[in-house]
């Protein structure tokens, strides 16, 4: 019986070449068929070089009695197809012998890569499953060819080509080369919505992570075109809508189209809005006869009135369902229920708390973490095995571990346990790089050039640490700082931070003086809640002051004079013997040490002084409800810190800082934002008040003014006229940002026009210097060259403090906003309309650094 099968090619390899082989009793097989059976002496092999003879036998196994059918044979013949160890097998029937003739695959001698210059080698050989020394299979170097593809097209090559090639060498060895065409980038080339009313189109590309292609896209990737990217856009554009109270919103479809004269995808989300709903009532109902549901009032984020906001009421739900299992309600489940009214547009909300079903957590199972420590990740859970399974604490778990930002993807899932009341936690994890080098460079009008390199670990050592250092170099600033951060102090949810830092200010167009400072800092960082923070400091750190020597030689001996300092006409008025100061006084025109120019007393005052030691205690409160940290159209940001100065050191005050933003979309995507601060410095003690712990302000307060361009001033016309600084201050400001509609959206670029006002006034530093025989006084006459040229008496006023305390300073101006790849970008052109005497302008303003 001859079967005459032949088959070329195979599947998936597997390495049955080294199986143990299973021997054939021979003398008792027989072939049976339909007509009849004949019995087999023997099975021959024939062609085989590496596959051991046995191995290949073993695959045509007799059936009861010993028999081997045309059924029997055909499943060997199938089974030693799919090893893929061999392109060719042939079956035939030659008298008692049964002849299987095969043809080996040949052995991969290496595996190459060709024309991939966007992925390297590396990564290229981790995906492909043709290994070196492995059989060479057909089907599976196909299926290479197009996972290698797959790979380009997840970063935006859709034109890429990837050609196999077979080199033959000796002993039936091939090399496989893997030619790569990358071709050019696929983007996105627009990005449209149909269906929007509510918002615009521009306000819409906001809300989704796709971008358009642009002039600068190489610097980034959200133009590349993603399928799984595009679906969760679908799902951020719901949440959108249901968050602004839209709750029948359907974004029903996301259609992608590839246009091969663009070269690129046209992307377009279809959107079915519904109607816009606001809360009309807010109840609270409890099948759970002893739990009241209405105590449960105080942690609901609805109010009657407000806008249908799906987000504020799953975070109700989460902080009611925990506060029930904190009262010993471990399975109470919080559902929310909306009843709409189509005609007024509003929603019955109606939060039911019932008893859930009693089940608990077998085990956590962790899977997919290979660098973090199970603990990093077990910590962020408020549950543990045994306790009661709540899903509001596994979702808050869920939200905790992606915001550790050590992920690229966190899922919580649930597996069934030992019994019908036990469930398993399965936390799926994908890990990614945490660690960051960067080098940074960046220029401003106050600052001149900068630049910053630093490198930092967001999980160092895996176990959820944060370590940083940076170096920073610039015209007028340098330094270098150390952080360190413990998220979890002791097991508590308590942030310990070290810094230690050394900085370095130099005398620019603003200051005649440059500053040393070097300190270290602790804090705890406590999280009372999600929108509310506090942190606890402590901050002891030393300061100096540098002056060139011809701007402090008053009191240093200079200009060769017999005396220890270069007097002053209140001086030489007061010592008419003495001959010295006469005989410099007449050299000098009577000015004495400001001949040449001098510092400010108050700077002069801390020269002389030396370094000083400074130890505070501190603390910052933050509300945070803003919808982007980076980018905020909506919500409320306030800061409140005090600190408070004199535990040991050289200094004593009390320092307090209030800073709001608010936040709120206007129409046609206009944002506007309310910003106001104040601040107020308090002596403690008997220790005089340095100038350099007063408040200095200037655009920072109000634009269009200098650095240090507000407030109390030395106005001295011999002198350096520094800005001294104020105990009290105030600022306001309106602005309102709006984008160019006309440009893409992706350039990130947004105009603004504000509207400033504060002052700053208060100055209770130094006034008086007797070694110098200087006084401030408000009431005193400012001096000239013409009244400086003859001795004074003493108390002239020379360094002479001036303050316009009543003065509202005020100014209007526009910028221009920029969320560049470099880095976020502002340029501002403000005139200012009132200001103090001698306050200093700046009307054009630059800010900005990079990344690369």
């Amino acid at each position: 019986m001859n079967f005459g099968l032949r088959v070329r090619g195979g599947l998936a390899a597997a390495f049955i070449m080294f199986a143990v082989p299973v021997a054939l009793p021979l003398a008792s097989v027989v072939v049976t068929s339909p007509a009849a059976a004949q019995t087999v002496n023997s099975i021959e092999v024939v062609g085989n070089r590496r596959v051991e003879l046995e191995t290949i036998r073993s695959y045509f196994k007799p059936g009861p009695g010993g028999t081997l059918d045309a059924g029997r044979i055909d499943d060997g013949l199938k089974a030693l197809i799919e090893t893929g160890l061999f392109s060719d097998v042939k079956i035939n029937r030659q008298g008692g012998r049964l002849v299987v003739t095969v043809v080996e695959n040949p052995v991969i001698g290496r595996v190459a890569f060709e024309g991939n210059k966007k992925v390297k080698d590396e990564q290229l050989q981790a995906e492909v499953q043709s290994k070196p020394r492995g059989t060479l299979s057909k089907p599976m170097v196909q299926s290479d060819a197009q996972r290698i593809a797959e790979i380009y097209r997840r970063s935006g090559r859709y034109d890429v080509r990837v050609t196999p090639e077979f080199i033959e060498q000796p002993n039936n060895r091939v090399d496989l080369i893997f030619t790569v065409q990358e071709g050019a980038k696929t983007g996105v080339k627009s990005i449209e919505f149909v269906g929007n009313n509510a918002f615009s189109s521009y306000r819409l590309k906001d809300v989704i992570k796709t971008h358009e292609t642009n002039l600068l896209s190489f610097l980034g990737s959200g133009d590349v075109y993603d399928p799984d990217r595009v679906e969760a856009d679908r799902d951020l554009i719901r949440r959108f809508y249901l968050k602004n109270g839209y709750a029948d919103v359907q974004v029903v479809a996301a259609l992608t189209e590839y246009d091969p004269e663009r070269k690129g995808f046209l992307v377009t989300f279809k959107i079915e809005e519904g109607q816009q709903y606001r809360v009309g009532t807010v109840d609270f109902q409890s099948s759970i006869a002893t739990l009241d549901a209405n105590s449960l009032r105080n942690y609901s984020r609805v109010s009657v009135g407000s806008l249908y906001n799906v987000e504020n009421i799953e975070k109700s739900v989460e902080e009611m369902q925990i506060e029930a299992s904190r009262r010993g309600y471990a399975f109470a489940v919080v559902r929310p229920r909306g009843d709409r009214n189509f005609e007024a547009h509003t929603v019955s909300v109606v939060f039911a708390v019932d008893e859930g079903p009693r089940t608990y957590i077998e085990r956590i199972n962790i899977r997919g973490n290979t660098r973090t420590r199970d603990y990093v990740i077990r910590r962020e859970f408020d549950i543990s095995e045994g306790d009661a399974y709540n899903r509001a604490l596994v979702d808050r778990a869920e939200r905790r571990l992606k915001n550790l930002d050590f992920f690229k993807d966190v899922k919580i899932t649930t597996e069934p346990g030992s019994s019908s009341d036990r469930v398993v936690l399965v936390v799926n994890l994908e890990e990614k790089s945490t660690g960051d080098f960067s080098i940074s460079g960046g220029y401003s009008t106050t600052d001149g050039a900068l630049a910053e390199v630093s490198i930092s670990e967001r999980n160092f050592l895996g176990r959820g640490l944060f370590a940083k250092a940076s170096v920073t170099y610039g015209q007028f600033a340098r330094g270098y700082s150390l952080s360190f951060v413990e998220p979890y102090l002791l097991d508590y949810r308590v942030a310990l931070g070290l810094d230690l830092y050394q900085r370095q200010q130099l005398a620019n167009n603003f200051i005649s003086y440059g500053t040393k400072t070097l300190g270290f800092s602790p804090r705890l960082g406590f999280q009372l809640r999600e929108d509310l923070s506090l942190q606890l400091r402590y901050s002891i750190y030393r300061q100096e002051i540098t002056l060139p020597q011809t701007l402090s030689n008053c009191n240093n001996g200079g200009g060769g004079s017999p005396l220890p300092f270069n007097p002053t006409p209140a001086f030489i008025n007061a010592n008419p013997g003495n001959g010295a100061a006469q005989a410099i006084s007449a050299a000098t025109g009577g000015l004495g040490c400001f001949s040449d120019g001098e510092a400010s007393l108050p700077v002069r005052q801390e020269l002389a002084n030396g370094a000083t030691l400074t130890s505070a205690l501190g603390y910052t409160l933050n509300y945070n409800t803003l919808d982007n940290n980076k980018n905020p159209t909506d919500g409320l940001l306030i800061d409140f810190k005090q600190d408070f100065a004199g535990v040991g050191g050289d200094v004593s005050y009390l320092k307090s800082a209030f800073d709001a933003k608010y936040f709120t979309p206007l129409v046609s995507d206009i944002v506007s934002i309310v910003h106001l601060q104040g601040g107020i410095l308090n002596k403690i003690g008997n220790n005089q008040l340095r100038m350099l712990d007063h408040f200095q302000m200037g655009p920072n307060l109000v634009r269009g003014f200098a650095p240090n361009g507000i407030g109390p001033r030395d106005i001295n016309p011999f002198g350096t006229q520094d800005a001294l600084g104020g105990t009290k201050y105030w600022g306001a400001s309106l602005e309102l940002q709006m984008p160019f509609w006309f440009l893409p959206k992706e350039v990130g670029l947004k105009g603004a026009v504000y509207a400033d006002a504060g002052g700053l006034s208060g100055y209770q530093g130094p006034t008086q210097w007797a070694l110098t025989g200087e006084t401030n006084a408000a009431n005193c006459s400012r001096p000239t060259r013409a009244t400086a040229t003859t001795p004074a008496s003493p108390g002239t006023c020379l360094g002479l403090q001036f303050d316009d305390s009543s003065k509202v300073r005020s100014s209007v101006g526009v910028g221009l906003v920029w969320a560049s790849p470099f880095g976020p970008l502002r340029f501002d052109y403000a005139i200012p309309l009132t200001k103090g005497t001698f306050d200093r302008t700046q009307e054009f303003r630059f800010g900005g650094g990079t990344s690369f």
